[in-house]
């Protein structure tokens, strides 16, 4: 049984809702990853390191499932009605942001960023799915871009937790920045903001109105370019960090010559 049958079938068994399954899940890889995997880990940062491994058994697998979910629907659209495959998928992402939702307000209360962030991802995939129960084609092309960087982010977010004290780590997250900044540049600074323009294009056309009302579109939008505003400033403070972090060696190395 491929990916597609096996979560499209879960909407229809009544006793087995699928966002209980899949919360159940990630708590399940939390938990697992919190006391197991990285048991020997330090405590200040086992929990981040669990919040990570979450985050990749979410990120990559959101990403193929959106694409099959919008694949299997030849008349998908951002007007379409939300088929169940579809809806499966975005309750998939409810259920990992709440699960990580509750990482940080546990662990990390002070995060206002990051707990701003997953309210507002959660209020769009929400609406998306039991308001208005249309247009996941966007929500979950938005979903796919915001997440096909997620390997890349969570293994160079793991091994910036350990580069101060393992040399594996740190020549990992030397490797990896740069790849990983010039990815995360081109999906947040260009493909996100050319398919955010696509859809105000569409919505404010009143194409949409009957089935996605206006402050609907509105908010998912004024989320969007926020998340993608947040973004290239994030990933922009980065490659001025790796600029002085390279100078710096440059210089160094010069001075013992």
């Amino acid at each position: 049984m491929d990916s597609k049958t096996l979560i499209s079938s879960l909407p229809s068994l009544p006793s087995l809702p699928s966002l209980p399954i899949f919360f159940t899940m990630f708590l399940s890889i939390y938990l697992l990853a919190h006391f197991i995997i990285f048991r020997n880990w330090s405590p200040k940062i086992r929990p981040e390191a669990a919040s990570c491994l979450i985050s990749l058994s979410h990120g990559t697998p959101a990403v193929f499932l959106a694409v099959q979910a919008i694949l299997a629907d030849d008349t998908h659209g951002f007007a379409s009605t939300n088929t169940s495959f579809q809806n499966s998928v975005l309750e998939f992402s409810i259920a990992y942001f709440l699960m990580d939702l509750c990482h940080y307000l546990t662990f990390n209360p002070t995060e206002i960023l990051f707990i701003a962030h997953h309210l507002a991802t959660l209020f769009v995939i929400i609406t998306c799915r039991y308001l208005v129960l249309h247009g996941a084609y966007a929500v979950l092309i938005l979903l796919a871009l915001a997440e096909v960087t997620s390997l890349f982010q969570n293994v160079w977010t793991l091994s910036s937790a350990r580069k101060s004290d393992s040399k594996v780590a740190a020549q990992v997250f030397d490797l990896l920045s740069p790849p990983f900044y010039a990815l995360y540049s081109v999906v947040r600074g260009l493909a996100g903001p050319l398919f955010v323009y696509r859809m105000v294009v569409f919505y404010s056309s009143g194409a949409a109105d009957n089935v996605v009302p206006r402050w609907v579109w509105v908010s998912w939008i004024s989320v969007v370019v926020m998340a993608i505003s947040v973004s290239i400033l994030w990933v922009s403070n980065l490659w001025v960090e790796l600029y002085k972090e390279r100078s710096f060696k440059v210089e160094k190395g010069k001075k013992v010559r």
